[in-house]
């Protein structure tokens, strides 16, 4: 719920979609990953479509939130939620859930738990939260 409510929030922002844009990356990165004390990476959508536009510092619940925010040619925008997992948390399946017109995809790896957020229909949501699954497993994190 906590990542479709910032999807919500921060999707319209044209000015300011993020605190970071996508031109000082590496900066992003290194920032979010030492607040959210794990080596964070950010995913490639562009043969999805979507572009990295930039990024923010959340709170949450146990601590800081990272948000990544994607956008293809139509304007359309996805983010991307990521906090550190819970101590002693299990690897979780993918889950569905809908908050109005917003669709999540979130899963739980070993270190961080990851919500992906957007207004795309079910299918495609996942398809893409899959992608960036197998891209987080199969890749070092950017420093």
């Amino acid at each position: 719920q906590r990542a479709a409510v910032a999807h919500a929030v921060y999707v319209p922002e044209a000015r300011h979609p993020g605190e970071v844009g996508a031109d000082q990356q590496a900066h992003l990165v290194a920032w979010l990953s030492k607040r959210l004390g794990e080596p964070l990476q950010v995913p490639a959508l562009d043969a999805q479509g979507y572009t990295l536009i930039g990024g923010r510092l959340l709170p949450g619940d146990n601590g800081a939130v990272a948000l990544f925010m994607y956008e293809n040619a139509a304007a359309q925008r996805l983010t991307l939620y990521v906090v550190r997992s819970p101590k002693g948390q299990q690897e979780s399946a993918f889950r569905f859930s809908q908050e109005g017109k917003v669709g999540v995809f979130s899963w739980i790896d070993t270190r961080c738990a990851y919500a992906l957020s957007g207004e795309l229909d079910r299918e495609a949501l996942g398809r893409i939260a899959k992608l960036i699954y197998l891209e987080l497993e199969g890749s070092s994190p950017v420093s």
